[in-house]
């Protein structure tokens, strides 16, 4: 009988579904948890579970939307039997992660992917940011996103967990490209998307608002998540 009762409890174990790798989706700012849905759905299909955050933006400075906004992801029922959770980013998202993981650590930390992320500031800040209709629209978090050496993005120094950057190189928006520097998206120049410490870095003709929208930038995602680079490896074509 013993012997029997071992034998289930075995059974049950070998037959328990694995932990899988969960991901944390982050959208920029004043933007909403559905302009990620497309990117939700890619991820699901190649199998992972997905967090798709909502958060308040435009409500409070970067530390503490990433003090509640991550705190609150990682606690998540839906990722409780993750093993590793990785974080898919668009804009300010990105520079959520790079706050939050400044000041915590987790075990479970996997692979970031950031899309157009200001890690650099952008000059669009410089220029505007001051104004009052800018404020009104992007709150405190949209005036800590400029290029000098005391703002938010600069001041967080290198990131310390495996992290992959894809920026755009075209724009919609040709006022914000005036004040711009170089090849950019629209937001943010593509120079400004990289920061110490990237393991991977690749560009894409896409526009900042349609990032996490387009097919280069879901493939480029899915494959750094589960190889940690953006290039096919030989074994891999």
């Amino acid at each position: 009988m013993r012997i029997l009762l071992i034998i289930i409890i075995l059974l049950g174990m070998s037959l328990q579904t694995p932990a899988t790798e969960g991901v944390v989706l982050l959208h920029g700012l004043c933007r909403r948890s559905g302009c990620m849905h497309k990117l939700e759905r890619a991820l699901s299909a190649a199998g992972f579970q997905v967090e798709n955050v909502d958060y308040p933006s435009r409500t409070a400075t970067i530390d503490l939307l990433s003090e509640l906004t991550i705190t609150e992801a990682l606690r998540s029922p839906n990722l409780k039997e993750c093993s590793k959770i990785h974080f898919v980013t668009h804009s300010l998202g990105g520079i959520l992660v790079r706050s939050y993981f400044k000041r915590h650590t987790s075990e479970r930390l996997g692979r970031v992917v950031m899309l157009g992320p200001p890690n650099g500031g952008s000059e669009v800040v410089d220029r505007i940011g001051s104004w009052w209709l800018f404020r009104k629209l992007n709150g405190p978090a949209g005036q800590e996103l400029g290029t000098d050496a005391a703002s938010t993005p600069n001041r967080l120094g290198p990131v310390e967990f495996e992290t992959g950057v894809i920026a755009g190189d075209q724009s919609i928006n040709w006022i914000n490209s005036m004040m711009i520097r170089g090849k950019n998206d629209g937001k943010v120049s593509v120079e400004r998307t990289k920061v110490a410490g990237m393991k991977d870095h690749v560009t894409i003709h896409a526009t900042h608002p349609f990032l996490m929208k387009n097919r280069e930038a879901i493939k480029y995602t899915i494959r750094f998540l589960q190889t940690g680079a953006f290039a096919l490896k030989p074994n891999d074509e």
